[in-house]
């Protein structure tokens, strides 16, 4: 973080939560910090060759895309765990890998098309990859996603957040599943790709749909107002940006508190992710808070003051030693 001046910061912070969505967003974010388009692409440009920015790209609603998602935890011999993280991040529908500490020590999670089945694709790639034990950890309640760092003031930012199922303020629930055009799922394969650091970016997308920017753009705001696009924005590399530590904060909720304490949980704003998952007999825990922190300490300070404020003290946070793979689902390519 020592590298990026206030600039950098505001500018990070401007494309994590409002990147423009006209025909010359850099010329936009620029008269915002006042300075040039061409300042704005080589500061984005270095800040992408640094890998504190990872992409810029839509992010698509998973659910509303017809698509089947879950967490997944699995356990692997310590020997075999590389191997088997590398095998399993081939897979399309794999976003997120990580090596966390405890009994299941793999952790990652998968998307699958309408037709094909969740269940069966875990069980190949547990089979395939000569897992321990594995445990398919879908989402019963989902209350919060709201990945934003304030790289101003170097703290979690998550006051305005997204919910699926109408935890958020002001939200209503989202049915699964929403029908797309063909124009719209070209839409989706084009918005989805990170896109070039140019004056007009979007121009080369809409010749290839064979559409107008404006009408581009239109179909973008669609895609928000039906919930199928929760936002166009970057994305960071949290511990490039200086959130060094990533905790996932497990919680042993009483079923009859759990929207009460996950709407708690989701209204702290170091809480990028919130939700409710099944439990096992080996796994009592309800309760994901994914929280960043630019420490460990940091983060264990964000559980305690929730763990004050919903009095759930039976809990653990799960740090990841290792990221396998962190990039956004690609939907509808071929072996998706």
């Amino acid at each position: 973080m020592t590298s990026m001046d206030l600039v950098d910061r505001r500018l990070l912070n401007l494309l994590q939560s409002s990147f423009p969505l006209v025909a010359e967003p850099f010329q936009a974010l620029g008269g915002q910090l006042g300075i040039s388009e061409e300042e704005v692409m080589l500061r984005t440009a270095t800040l992408k060759r640094k890998n504190v920015i990872r992409q810029i790209s839509a992010i698509f609603d998973t659910r509303r895309l017809g698509y089947k998602t879950s967490l997944v935890a699995a356990r692997y011999p310590t020997t075999a765990l590389t191997r088997a993280a590398h095998d399993i991040n081939r897979h399309p529908g794999v976003s997120h890998n990580y090596a966390r500490n405890g009994y299941f020590n793999l952790w990652f999670t998968l998307a699958v098309p309408p037709d094909q089945s969740l269940e069966a694709t875990v069980e190949r790639l547990a089979q395939e990859t000569g897992a321990e034990a594995v445990r398919i950890l879908p989402t019963v309640r989902f209350f919060k996603i709201g990945v934003n760092f304030d790289m101003v003031e170097e703290k979690g930012a998550a006051y305005d957040y997204y919910s699926p199922d109408g935890y958020g303020d002001g939200q209503a629930p989202w049915s699964n599943g929403e029908t797309l055009t063909p124009l719209e799922i070209h839409v989706v394969r084009e918005l989805q790709e990170d896109l070039p650091l140019r004056p007009q970016p979007f121009q080369a997308i809409a010749e290839r749909l064979d559409v107008s920017q404006e009408e581009l753009f239109a179909c973008a705001r669609s895609f928000q107002e039906r919930g199928i696009m929760r936002r166009y924005s970057a994305v960071l590399h949290h511990r490039r940006a200086g959130f060094r530590a990533n905790g996932m904060g497990v919680w042993r909720v009483p079923p009859e508190r759990s929207e009460e304490v996950g709407r708690i949980m989701a209204g702290h704003p170091a809480v990028s992710h919130c939700y409710e998952r099944p439990t096992f007999s080996d796994w009592p825990y309800s309760h994901f808070t994914m929280i960043h922190a630019t420490s460990k300490d940091g983060c264990e300070q964000i559980a305690r003051e929730i763990s004050d404020q919903t009095g759930i003290n039976d809990y653990r946070v799960l740090y990841s030693y290792r990221e396998y793979k962190k990039t956004r689902v690609r939907y509808f390519v071929e072996g998706a």
